[in-house]
């Protein structure tokens, strides 16, 4: 996201009940149209070219195990409920539907995740945007083991990357890692990160007010 410089250090609490019957999908719209409405929040989007690592078939063979189908989908009109948590200990997020994701101490655990959603989720241990250039379609079981000289610096990336606020001795830690190590421990099931440049969408805030209006 680019725009003015407060929306990447202010920070705002939103509590909002979400209709009955809206599916999960609707979600980004109906938080689009409460920023317009109470910070009269207006936005386009373009592409712009950016160094990302790409998400490809490593050198040893692949050891994903496909996952098997979701029997009890429920009711596609229900919200889909997606947790999540950190904390020194590690990461955890539930996406809903038996796929999860663990990043626990020198450990990532993935069950029924698609290749293009464990990109994403990846990124914020990375030091840049990752997409997937896999070709792989379904869903995956897999684990993949961290050195745990790497484990901490991949942990401050993703508190940085969830808006945390940490003190410079932490920040310090990040002096001289790299995603190399990512990359390295991604051989283990098969697949690298490959540095390459790539257009992708950025939404661009053309104006927007710092202080919403009332409730």
């Amino acid at each position: 996201m680019f725009g003015p410089d407060w929306i990447s250090s202010d920070r705002f609490d939103i509590a909002a009940t979400i209709p009955q019957g809206h599916k999960p999908g609707e979600f980004r719209e109906m938080l689009q149209a409460l920023l317009a409405e109470r910070f009269q929040f207006k936005f386009h989007t373009e592409q712009r070219q950016f160094s990302v690592y790409a998400l490809v078939p490593g050198k040893r063979p692949l050891k994903l195990k496909p996952a098997p189908p979701d029997e009890d989908k429920g009711n596609a009109s229900e919200p889909l409920e997606v947790t999540g948590g950190g904390s020194v200990a590690g990461v955890n997020v539930n996406l809903g539907h038996g796929s999860s994701w663990s990043f626990a101490p020198n450990r990532f655990e993935a069950k029924k995740l698609s290749m293009e959603v464990f990109a994403s989720n990846l990124e914020r241990f990375a030091d840049r945007p990752i997409v997937d250039k896999t070709g792989l379609n379904g869903q995956f079981d897999f684990t993949f083991d961290i050195n745990p000289e790497d484990y901490q610096p991949m942990l401050i990336r993703s508190a940085i990357a969830a808006g945390v606020s940490l003190p410079p001795q932490a920040l310090r830690l990040l002096d001289g890692s790299s995603s190399a190590s990512l990359s390295d421990a991604l051989e283990q099931i098969g697949l690298r990160l490959e540095p390459r440049k790539e257009p992708l969408d950025v939404m661009v805030v053309d104006s927007a007010n710092k202080t919403p209006s009332e409730n």
